[in-house]
């Protein structure tokens, strides 16, 4: 029913940059988010927004990574700063139905939309 479709990996050196997308389709009455997987780890939450709007990031990502949605809230961005190579992995965009929960959710189990995966990798 709602399709995801990541952009914007690659791979840098440390201390490097790169800006993630999701696009949603639909993206109305939805929640989405951020996780990723390192080789030989599990998945881990590492962005999302509350329903008032606000962020909720992995303490590992904070003061480094941006998360924030367009204006008709059909993408959903991740800016990455001073990436370092402890951040390399699939980066996954998720999303679930709104429920009496809302949003915000950092749980892997409350999604039930994943997109394909884009790639991270960030050289020492």
């Amino acid at each position: 029913q709602v399709q995801l479709l990541e952009s914007g990996g690659g791979s840098v050196e440390s201390g490097g940059s790169l800006r993630l997308s999701c696009v949603a389709s639909p993206s109305s009455g939805n929640c989405l988010a951020w996780f990723r997987q390192a080789p030989g780890q599990g998945r881990e939450a590492v962005a999302t927004l509350y329903d008032d709007g606000s962020p909720k990031r992995a303490e590992s990502v904070k003061g480094r990574f941006t998360v924030s949605q367009d204006n008709a809230r059909t993408t959903l961005f991740l800016q990455m700063n001073s990436l370092q190579p402890e951040d390399t992995g699939m980066y996954y965009c998720a999303a679930y139905s709104r429920s009496l929960r809302g949003c915000g959710s950092h749980q892997s189990a409350s999604y039930t939309y994943w997109g394909q995966g884009t790639q991270v990798t960030v050289s020492s």
